[in-house]
């Protein structure tokens, strides 16, 4: 056999050898399809100007990526549906009230700073929404943290009737925790039975995206079900949450109540959506298991002990760096045969 004929028969390449028919665009697609429930229900729950943040967020995502893309020499990949994921998570995250330019800030941080000075798609470091919601947190703390309004369904009609009042800001049930303990909470939203399905149904104060835990574990279970995510991240950072809370969350932090320290706040959206990000988790199973519970851990440390009542969003930017490293310590190994066998 000739040397032409073998290099007919054998087409070697370097890896992966393994592919399947999946595309960026389909995932991202898909991705941000999953997410459109919890956007309906909120506009249900807040109004329609949650509707219009969105859309002005991911506008603003998209015309970033491709100004960014140009400045950068790079080819416009807007099509792939990335920044509108980007997009999409970024308004989920900011509270119903905030004016219409908060998300653009959000975007240009996320995307051109976060994304592409990094490299683009693929090299970044850190969560680009996440990190648009840390700088806006960071520059606008008055808004990120006050602009929270009152589900429509529970603002009195006699009272508001004719007073010009779309909604009214309130506290959402983490704040209320932290400041008022479970007392102040179960006395503010009812009691604890009543808090369960309004929280898992998504009727609670809180951020565009993710006051549903029902939509969100849906979307999730859905992406499951495509192959585009594992269990092991979103299990392990709701589980050691859940865990952490119950033995330290003490009388006043949720009296030790695990389910409502998962299904209130984000913690479900940042679990499902935010902390499987392919770029900045690892793939590996063991990895990711640890990778989550550092998460969880992160999140409980913040919530119980720091000074803002949520801590997803940190908990991830702060396992976000330690990625690459998971990946080397956890790297399977390779079979080789014993030292002097092949002699």
């Amino acid at each position: 056999m000739n040397s032409e004929t073998r290099q007919a028969i054998w087409n070697v390449s370097v890896s992966p050898h393994i592919r399947r028919g999946v595309s960026v665009e389909r995932i991202m697609w898909t991705v941000s399809a999953s997410l459109m429930p919890p956007l309906i229900l909120s506009v249900f729950i807040f109004g329609i100007q949650t509707l219009l943040i969105t859309f002005v967020s991911v506008a603003s995502c998209v015309a970033a990526e491709a100004v960014s893309q140009k400045l950068l020499h790079r080819p416009v990949t807007i099509r792939d549906g990335s920044a509108v994921v980007t997009g999409l998570l970024l308004a989920y995250i900011v509270p119903p009230g905030v004016p219409f330019w908060m998300p653009i800030l959000g975007a240009v941080m996320s995307i051109y700073v976060a994304k592409h000075l990094l490299g683009g798609i693929g090299f970044n470091i850190f969560n680009p929404a996440l990190i648009g919601r840390a700088f806006l947190v960071a520059t606008f703390p008055v808004a990120m943290t006050s602009a929270w309004l009152i589900p429509i369904r529970d603002l009195s009609i006699f009272k508001y009737v004719g007073s010009g009042v779309d909604a009214v800001s309130t506290a959402t049930p983490l704040y209320v925790l932290k400041h008022y303990g479970m007392a102040g909470l179960t006395e503010r939203f009812g009691s604890t039975l009543k808090m369960y399905g309004d929280f898992f149904l998504g009727w609670q104060p809180g951020s565009i995206g993710e006051t549903s835990a029902l939509f969100l574990i849906l979307g999730g279970l859905y992406l499951l079900y495509k192959g585009y995510i594992t269990w092991h991240v979103p299990v392990s950072i709701i589980v050691t949450a859940g865990f952490l809370t119950w033995v330290f969350g003490g009388e006043r932090y949720f009296t030790g109540d695990p389910i409502l320290s998962v299904i209130s706040g984000g913690l479900i959206l940042g679990a499902i959506y935010m902390a499987t990000d392919y770029v900045t988790s690892p793939t590996q199973p063991s990895a990711k298991l640890i990778f989550g519970a550092g998460i969880g851990v992160l999140t409980v440390l913040i919530r119980l002990k720091g000074g803002y009542p949520e801590g997803i969003c940190y908990a991830i930017l702060l396992m976000n760096p330690l990625a690459p490293a998971l990946e080397t310590w956890f790297r399977p190994k390779r079979f080789a045969p014993p030292k002097g066998a092949m002699k």
